[in-house]
């Protein structure tokens, strides 16, 4: 199974790994990483995505729009200014696959002539032009389910059945992309694993996650350092790595293809193991 990004392609016969970088001075873990006086500092920036190429990630996901619960809305402006010259700058230095994080029709557009391979949705292209900007850019896209929005998404989550609603809204979304000329084949799929679900909300969706891989469309999945396991394990945002891994493993094992994720080596070094174990 080969996805085709741009002007390279991923092979997703077995899992890869996503290396979040968040180019925000407010994301819930590694927000105001890559700022001197402000500012945000291209070299830092450089220097973390080398570092997560050197030790295997496939994809960089660069985000430059804090989507945690209660985050506070960024300008147009200051979202290209955050992502656009990170994605020419990590095109041009590095042999890896820039995914953009954004849900913005012009910025979609701006990251695709900027060097981007892929897109990465929270609101799953449902902003005005969002669908349409995505067509238009021939890259592979993934669709997250969100129910609410960032900055309310986690005060009163509720559905009948989780699994069956966020399977539904992510199939009405991939025949919607479809019908706008998105091909089938650059579609993935997210259940969006802490925006606008409870503990328990989550915790379905992943004993239930072979029923989003039963699709056929290759299956994103986002736990990295999440609230779902500071809540199960009574731990801190920095002290999340072994319920990350935990809950990355089975995703692996339920046939989730891509895994996002902050810690790269480890996760790399998890699914090494899970290889030579299956042989």
């Amino acid at each position: 199974m080969f996805l085709k990004c741009g002007t390279r392609s991923l092979d997703l016969s077995s899992p890869i790994v996503m290396g979040i970088l968040n180019t925000t001075p407010d994301s819930f873990s590694d927000g105001g990483s890559y700022y001197d006086d402000n500012q945000l500092n291209l070299d830092l920036v450089l220097a973390r995505a080398e570092n997560m190429v050197d030790n295997g990630a496939l994809i960089l996901d660069v985000g430059g729009e804090s989507t945690r619960p209660g985050a506070t809305p960024v300008s147009l402006a200051q979202e290209l200014d955050r992502v656009v010259p990170v994605v020419e700058a990590i095109s041009r230095e590095l042999d890896v696959v820039v995914s953009v994080d954004t849900s913005s029709a012009e910025v979609i557009s701006a990251a695709a002539a900027a060097g981007a391979g892929m897109l990465n949705d929270v609101r799953a292209l449902q902003r005005p032009g969002a669908l349409e900007a995505c067509a238009k850019t021939n890259l592979p896209v993934c669709l997250m389910h969100m129910q609410g929005k960032p900055s309310s998404m986690q005060d009163e989550p509720n559905y009948v059945g989780v699994v069956e609603e966020v399977g539904e809204f992510l199939l009405r979304r991939a025949s919607e992309c479809h019908e706008a000329g998105i091909d089938s084949g650059r579609i993935i799929l997210d259940p969006g694993f802490g925006f606008g679900k409870t503990v328990e909300h989550n915790l379905e969706l992943v004993r239930h996650l072979e029923a989003f891989v039963a699709t056929g469309m290759p299956v994103l999945a986002g736990f990295s350092r999440k609230s779902m396991i500071g809540n199960v394990l009574g731990r801190d945002v920095g002290n999340r790595l072994a319920g990350s891994l935990a809950l990355a493993l089975m995703a692996v094992q339920a046939g989730a293809r891509i895994l996002r994720v902050h810690d790269v080596a480890e996760t790399v070094d998890v699914l090494k193991m899970h290889e030579a174990v299956l042989g």
